[in-house]
C-alpha cells in the first residue's frame, strides 16, 4: 500500500475500475480527494487505472506515480502514528465526560497517571470532573462550544502540560483534524494515527480498503455524485430495502431504512440532516439491507512496530433505533473455526491501514454465519467491558502502554477466552413511548453491589442530573460468569438490583429482553425487538392487591415516623396529632384510602389491629398484614409478613408517588392528586401537536393556514443527539406555530395549534 500525504495540486479526479495484482486484489481510491487522501495498492502486475488531470489530459496512473513521487508517503507497511521510541505518560486529559471520562480516570489512577478533566457549565458538579485530579471548565452546556470545541481542550492540555490525551468514545475520538492538532502540539493523541481514522471514517473509502485487503464487503454505492435523484436510482438498482448510512456516520446517527421507493426521499433528507448535525456532512451511501442480520464486531488493538492482535467478538444484535443496547461476549452460536476467520478477517483491516491502539471492526452476519464488513471504529467502544471481562485484560491500560511506544502486552497466542459477559446499557428513556429519550434528575438511586465479577460503568451519582444536551446513558452493569446461561441469570438478577427514580428507564425493558427464551436461546439478531415486540411489550396487567397493601403500609409507617418526629418536636407530648396508632377504647379504628395503579383508582379498607397489624380489604380480598421499615445504609426497606408470607422490598417515596423494588419485580403506586391542586390538560394536547421532550427545534415544515392530514410531518427536533420528527395528531388546519427553527422548546410544550376545517352542510 502507498497513500498520498495530500491530493496532488494538478490532479482532478483518479478514475479506477481495478487494478490486478499477483493475488488479483483490487484497487481503492478515494474518489474525488474528498479528505485529500488516496489509497492504492502497490506492486501490481497490471494498472488499468487513469489519471484526470486539471487540464483536462488522462495519464495512466503507473506513469503518473513514477513522476510524483514527493506526493507519497513511502511504503506503508513502515509508517506508523508516531515514533516507536517510548515516551513518558505521567499525565492525560480526557477530552470526553461522564461515563468513560470516569473509566479511563480509574485505569490512570491504577496506574499512576494523573488524570485532567475537562467540563461544560451543565457538568460543572459532574462527577468526572470531581474525580479528576485537575479539571478545567471549557465553555457552555452546547457540546460544538465545549467539548467539541477542539482549540479549548488543546489550550487546556498546554496549561495543564498533559503529555497525552484520551478522546474516549463519541465527541473528538474520529476526529482526523483533532488528531492532526494533538501531533503538531506535542501531544500524544490515545488513538490511532490520522490516517487510520481519515480511511475508516469516510465509510465510502473503508470499503474499498477492505475489498483490497480481501476482507469481504456488503454491496452498495459509496460514490461521488450525491443528489438525490442519482441515490434513488442506485437505491433502485440495489433493490429494496436499503441502508441509507451517512459517509462519515457512526453510533446509529444519520442511518435510516427505506423500505420502497415510496419513503426514499423522506428518509434520506432525515438521514442526511442528521448527518449533517453530527458530522458536518450529509454525504450519504447506500447498501443492500440485509434482513435480520446480526451485528458482530470484533475487538482489535495494534501497536507501533507492526503488531495487531484480536481479542474475539462481540455481539451487539440486539438494537434500538440502530443504538445498541445489549451486548454480549462471545457471540452465541458461533463455532470456534467462524471466531478464527473473525479475527484473522479483522486483524487483516486493522493492517491494512497500519492500525494502532484500540479498534472495532464491525460485520453483519448472515444465518449461515457469513459475515460483511461493515464499519471499522476507530477508537474504543462502549461496550469494551464485556470483552475485558472474557479475556482477563484492561484496554485502557493497553491504550495507554501502546501509546507511550510499548509494545502489545500480550501476543496472539497468549490471547485466551474464558466464560461469558453481559453488559446491559442502562437508559434515561422510555421504552412504551417509542424509546423517546429523557433528562431530569436522579432523585434516587441504588445499584448492585460491584465485585469482581460485576461492573457498574457509570458516570453519575444520586442527585446529580441526566442532562438534554448529552446522551440519555445512564450506566453500563457488566457482568461475567463461566457460561452464557449463568452470565444472563446474573444479569437479569443484577437488574433486579438496579433501581432509579426521578425518571424513565429502559431497566424493567432489559429484563423483559433478557427473560425472551429466543434471547435465552442466543438466537438473536437487529430486527429482533420489532419481531418479538408484542411479548416485549405485552399490555399493562394491574398491580396485585398484595402490593397495593404494601404500598398502603408503606404509607401508613411513614406517617407513623412523622408523628414520632412531631411528638419528639412538640411541647404538648399528649396532643391528639402526636398520635397515629388509631387505638381505640372499644373498637378498632379503620379509614379508607384511595391508590392510583397508573390512571385506575384502587379503593383500599383498613382496620388497624390491637396487635400493631392490619387488615386490608382490596375489592373482595381480604389481606392480614404487618412490617416495619428498616434502614441499610441510605436505603430503606418495607419488611413485611403478608397472609403469613414474608416479604422485603426497597421503598422509595417521593412526590406523592410509592415506589416498591424486590426480586418479583418494581411497582409504582400514587395517591390521587387533591382536585383543588389539579389541572386541565387534555385541551392542549387535544388541539395540537406537543413536545415529547426538551429540546431545540431543527425544522418547521408548516405555516399557518396549511392543511395537513394526520401523521403528517409538522417539524423536526433535536433532542439527546437524536433526531425525532413531530407529526400530526389529527387531520385540520395550522392556526399557529409557536417555535421558530433554532428555539428550545420545554416539554409539553405546545408545538403547532390545529383546528378542524369546516364543512360545508346543505
Amino acid at each position: 500500500m502507498i497513500t498520498f500525504t495530500r491530493w496532488p495540486p494538478d490532479v482532478r479526479f483518479i478514475k479506477a475500475d481495478c487494478m490486478v495484482s499477483p493475488n488479483q486484489n483490487l484497487a481503492t481510491f478515494d474518489f474525488g480527494g474528498r479528505c485529500g487522501h488516496v489509497t492504492v495498492l502497490e506492486s501490481p502486475v497490471k494498472m488499468t487505472a487513469n489519471v484526470l488531470l486539471k487540464g483536462g489530459k488522462c495519464q495512466n496512473l503507473t506513469t503518473w506515480l513514477q513522476q510524483h513521487q514527493k506526493c507519497i508517503w513511502g511504503n506503508r507497511s513502515m509508517s506508523y502514528a508516531s515514533t516507536t521510541e517510548r515516551s513518558k505518560i505521567e499525565k492525560v486529559l480526557i477530552a470526553n465526560r461522564g461515563e468513560i471520562a470516569c473509566r479511563v480516570m480509574r485505569t490512570a489512577k491504577k496506574m499512576g497517571v494523573q488524570s485532567v478533566a475537562v467540563y461544560s457549565d451543565a457538568d460543572k458538579h459532574s462527577m468526572h470532573a470531581a474525580m479528576a485530579d485537575e479539571a478545567y471548565l471549557i465553555g457552555p452546556a452546547a457540546s460544538q462550544q465545549s467539548y467539541l470545541n477542539m482549540n479549548k481542550i488543546i489550550q487546556v492540555a498546554k496549561k495543564s502540560a498533559v503529555q497525552a490525551i484520551h478522546p474516549g468514545y463519541g465527541f473528538l475520538s474520529e476526529n482526523t483534524e483533532f488528531a492532526e492538532m494533538c501531533k503538531q502540539e506535542g501531544i500524544i493523541f490515545i488513538g490511532p494515527p490520522s490516517s487510520a481514522i481519515r480511511d475508516m471514517g469516510i465509510k465510502s473509502t473503508s470499503k474499498y480498503i477492505m475489498s483490497a485487503a480481501g476482507v469481504p464487503v456488503v454491496e452498495g454505492y459509496h460514490g461521488e455524485e450525491q443528489s438525490d435523484q442519482h441515490l434513488k436510482e442506485q437505491a433502485a438498482k440495489i433493490g429494496y430495502p436499503v441502508m441509507i448510512k451517512a459517509v462519515r456516520g457512526g453510533g446509529g446517527k444519520g442511518m435510516r431504512i427505506a423500505q420502497s421507493e415510496l419513503e426514499f426521499l423522506e428518509q434520506l433528507e432525515s438521514a442526511r440532516r442528521e448527518a449533517r448535525k453530527s458530522f458536518n456532512d450529509d454525504a450519504m451511501l447506500i447498501e443492500k439491507f440485509v434482513d435480520n442480520p446480526r451485528h458482530v464486531e470484533v475487538q482489535v488493538f495494534g501497536d507501533q512496530h507492526g503488531s495487531a492482535v484480536y481479542l474475539f467478538e462481540r455481539d451487539c444484535s440486539v438494537q434500538r433505533r440502530h443504538q445498541k443496547i445489549i451486548e454480549e461476549a462471545p457471540g452465541p452460536g458461533i463455532s470456534p473455526d467462524v471466531r478464527k476467520r473473525l479475527g484473522e478477517a479483522a486483524v487483516k483491516a486493522a493492517k491494512a491501514v497500519n492500525y494502532v491502539g484500540a479498534g472495532t471492526v464491525e460485520f453483519i452476519m448472515d444465518s449461515q454465519h457469513n459475515f460483511y464488513f461493515m464499519e471499522m471504529n476507530t477508537r474504543l467502544q462502549v461496550e469494551h467491558p464485556v470483552t475485558e471481562m472474557i479475556t482477563g485484560t484492561d484496554l485502557v491500560e493497553w491504550q495507554l502502554k501502546v501509546a507511550a511506544g510499548e509494545k502489545l502486552p500480550m501476543t496472539q497466542e497468549e490471547i485466551s477466552l474464558r466464560g461469558h459477559a453481559f453488559e446491559a446499557r442502562i437508559y434515561a428513556e422510555d421504552p412504551n413511548n417509542n424509546f423517546m429519550p429523557g433528562a431530569g434528575p436522579l432523585l434516587h438511586l441504588s445499584t448492585p453491589p460491584p465485585d469482581i465479577f460485576t461492573r457498574i460503568e457509570t458516570g453519575v451519582r444520586q442527585g446529580d442530573e441526566v442532562s438534554v444536551h448529552y446522551d440519555p446513558m445512564i450506566a453500563k452493569l457488566v457482568v461475567w460468569a463461566e457460561d452464557r446461561q449463568a452470565a444472563l441469570m446474573k444479569l437479569k438478577y443484577c437488574l433486579r438490583q438496579y433501581n432509579i427514580v426521578g425518571l424513565n428507564t429502559n431497566i424493567d425493558f432489559l429484563l423483559s429482553l433478557s427473560s425472551h427464551p429466543e434471547f435465552e436461546s442466543g438466537n438473536v439478531h437487529t430486527n429482533f425487538i420489532p419481531q418479538h415486540y408484542n411479548e416485549l411489550f405485552p399490555p399493562k396487567k394491574p398491580i396485585s392487591a398484595e402490593i397495593v397493601c404494601q404500598a398502603a403500609l408503606g404509607l401508613i409507617l411513614q406517617e407513623e415516623l412523622r408523628t414520632q418526629d412531631f411528638r419528639r418536636k412538640t411541647r404538648d407530648p399528649f396532643s391528639p396529632f402526636a398520635s397515629s396508632s388509631g387505638r381505640r377504647l372499644n373498637v378498632c379504628y379503620s379509614r379508607n384510602m384511595t391508590l392510583l395503579d397508573g390512571g385506575n383508582k384502587v379503593e383500599i379498607g383498613i382496620a388497624y389491629n390491637q396487635d400493631g397489624s392490619y387488615t386490608m380489604q382490596v375489592q373482595d380480598k381480604i389481606i392480614h398484614i404487618f412490617g416495619d421499615l428498616e434502614k441499610e445504609g441510605d436505603t430503606t426497606y418495607l419488611k413485611c409478613a403478608i397472609n403469613g408470607i414474608l416479604s422485603k422490598s426497597k421503598l422509595v417515596i417521593l412526590d406523592d408517588t410509592v415506589h416498591l423494588f424486590s426480586m418479583e419485580g418494581s411497582a409504582q403506586i400514587s395517591v390521587p392528586e387533591p382536585k383543588y391542586l389539579s389541572e386541565v390538560s387534555t385541551a392542549t394536547t387535544q388541539a395540537g401537536a406537543i413536545a415529547p421532550m426538551t429540546g431545540t427545534i431543527e425544522k418547521v415544515f408548516v405555516k399557518e393556514g396549511d392543511r395537513v392530514q394526520i401523521g403528517d410531518p409538522l417539524m423536526v427536533m433535536i433532542a439527546m443527539k437524536m433526531e425525532h420528527t413531530i407529526r400530526a395528531p389529527k387531520a385540520g388546519i395550522i392556526k399557529k406555530v409557536h417555535y421558530k427553527e433554532g428555539f428550545q422548546a420545554n416539554r409539553h410544550a405546545p408545538l403547532v395549534e390545529l383546528v378542524e376545517e369546516a364543512t360545508d352542510t346543505e
